[in-house]
């Protein structure tokens, strides 16, 4: 008891000689609350302002981006220090400009990722009166040769707004392929065949029947992992996930040149700790470097994009998050024209249309 009551007193200690974690930027409009960790930068919740219940339909990983690497590290770039999913995502994110100009509300982030020789920027808006947050980011690498590089954006669902049976991802996608058993854990167990191509979005299941893998499977535990070729006859594409039950609609709209694959990693366990990603993404799978490079192509795409020597490329999305219209089931489309974020629910002849005043 002595030994237990000393342990305790010295972790207490240590806790009280530890540096204060440093404080969450908070963004807010009239329509949307969020907020991003200086150690990062992951948009770890999103509100709406009008929702008592303030619920975040994003899993406790938030959605962080993966750069420069997206998966597994080889064993010398672990010794080296360098981890999984690249560094963006694990040093701090300095605040180097943020103010509001008119009814635009603008942080700009800037972080070193010393390991890859490259700066990784990132700017974020909210516009009042709109339920969109506008991402704009930037790699620039700081070394005299071209290489490929691994980027994505690890958007991640969990409960209550993810739940088994009810909450459905949409994407613009018309081609996928499973993933290896071999290269994802067994456990929870697999329901879908290993590394199959199929049209989304009904999948090969172990057994030779097709899955829709659009709901969440209605029973645990299930685990599985398939990536979706984009629809290249579209220069804008999206991902959704909605909850027709609550009424509740998160999603991603970005540029197919950008981000070409769109991965759902499935996590249904048997406690309960749900979780999905819907990963846009230059490259098919998280896997090593080396693994990705050697693959080269997937579908007839690249499974890479290219970071020219001393020079900066660019990527731009936009999330929104919104309440539907009664009576709204399901999500067959969504634009962005005009100004406007067009949600259509063909089946129903439900329509949502969010204000939307930059383009993309």
């Amino acid at each position: 008891m002595r030994l237990f009551i000393a342990v305790l007193l010295l972790c207490a200690a240590a806790a009280a000689q530890a540096p204060p974690r440093p404080a969450d930027h908070v963004l807010a409009n009239d329509r949307l609350t969020i907020t991003i960790r200086p150690i990062g930068g992951a948009i770890a919740s999103v509100v709406l302002a009008d929702d008592a219940e303030k619920l975040n339909p994003l899993h406790s990983l938030g959605h962080f981006v993966c750069v420069d690497g997206f998966g597994g590290t080889s064993a010398e770039e672990r010794k080296a220090g360098l981890p999984s999913h690249g560094e963006a995502n694990r040093v701090p994110w300095e605040v180097i400009s943020q103010g509001r100009q008119g009814s635009t509300l603008t942080f700009a982030f800037s972080a070193n990722l010393p390991l890859v020789q490259e700066i990784f920027r990132r700017t974020v808006r909210l516009v009042d009166g709109e339920n969109v947050i506008y991402v704009d980011s930037e790699v620039e690498s700081l070394l005299a040769f071209d290489r490929p590089i691994n980027w994505g954006e690890h958007a991640t669902i969990g409960p209550p707004f993810l739940e088994l049976g009810k909450t459905v991802v949409e994407m613009s996608a018309r081609r996928g392929m499973t993933r290896s058993h071999e290269s994802q854990s067994a456990n929870p167990p697999h329901r879908l065949a290993s590394f199959r191509e199929f049209a989304w979005p009904m999948a090969p299941g172990l057994d030779g029947q097709a899955i829709d893998v659009r709901p969440a499977p209605a029973t645990a535990p299930v685990g599985d992992h398939t990536t979706s070729l984009m629809d290249p006859a579209r220069r804008l594409v999206f991902v959704t996930a909605f909850n027709a039950e609550r009424r509740l609609l998160v999603g991603y709209v970005f540029r197919r040149e950008e981000y070409p694959w769109t991965q759902l990693w499935e996590n249904y366990p048997a406690n309960g700790r749900l979780a999905r990603g819907m990963e846009f993404a230059v490259q098919p799978f998280d896997m090593p470097r080396r693994d990705v490079i050697q693959q080269n192509t997937l579908l007839g795409a690249p499974t890479y994009r290219w970071l020219p020597a001393k020079s900066r490329i660019s990527s731009s999305f936009l999330m929104f998050y919104a309440r539907t219209p009664n009576g709204m089931m399901q999500v067959d489309d969504v634009t962005l024209e005009g100004g406007q974020l067009t949600i259509v629910d063909r089946a129903s002849g439900r329509t949502l249309t969010l204000a939307a005043s930059r383009p993309l």
